[in-house]
């Protein structure tokens, strides 16, 4: 559908910045899942040194992205009332190889809540390709923010990625604005 995140142009990950996840494609609440893209950026200083002539993402990176892929799902299940903390990474499997300029899409499901805790399941793949470059379970911590500068920085990178926040209700923001 015209003017649906899926028309947004994907951006390149902003690794300087921590910010790894450029746009959220989609989100359902209910069932509840998220999916995000980016693209590796094409040239960084990252690449010079890993590796020399055969530049590949860091998996620590790739990981990072499952990690806020399922902190975006849990911040929009929670209203972005609380925080999620990455807490314990469970059978993560690098599978493939992700070069320089590479686009990539992560998909996150809750697995289970409670008590403070979330177990997510995340998986990245190239777009259009069915084989994943890595997947794995996380677990989180959700608790209330430490500070109202973090509440706020998350709203604004919630915003930067596409998501409308609206009190208590969260949608991709094109989605609000064809309601």
């Amino acid at each position: 559908m015209p003017g649906s995140a899926l028309d947004r142009p994907v951006e390149d990950m902003r690794i300087d910045q921590f910010q790894l996840v450029s746009l959220v494609e989609t989100l359902d609440i209910q069932a509840p899942t998220i999916s995000v893209r980016a693209r590796t950026p094409q040239n960084h200083t990252i690449f010079e040194g890993h590796f020399p002539g055969h530049p590949l993402m860091p998996g620590v990176l790739l990981t990072e992205m499952m990690a806020q892929t399922c902190g975006f799902l849990l911040l929009a299940l929670n209203g972005f009332a609380k925080m999620p903390f990455l807490a314990a990474l469970k059978e993560v499997k690098l599978r493939a190889f992700v070069r320089p300029g590479t686009e990539l899409l992560c998909q996150a499901a809750r697995e289970h809540d409670g008590s403070g805790y979330a177990v997510m399941k995340a998986s990245i793949r190239r777009p259009g390709e069915e084989n994943r470059v890595c997947d794995g379970t996380l677990t989180f911590r959700i608790v209330p923010y430490p500070n109202d500068q973090l509440r706020r920085h998350m709203l604004e990178r919630a915003r930067e990625v596409g998501l409308a926040v609206a009190g208590a209700g969260v949608c991709v923001a094109e989605q609000r604005a064809s309601r």
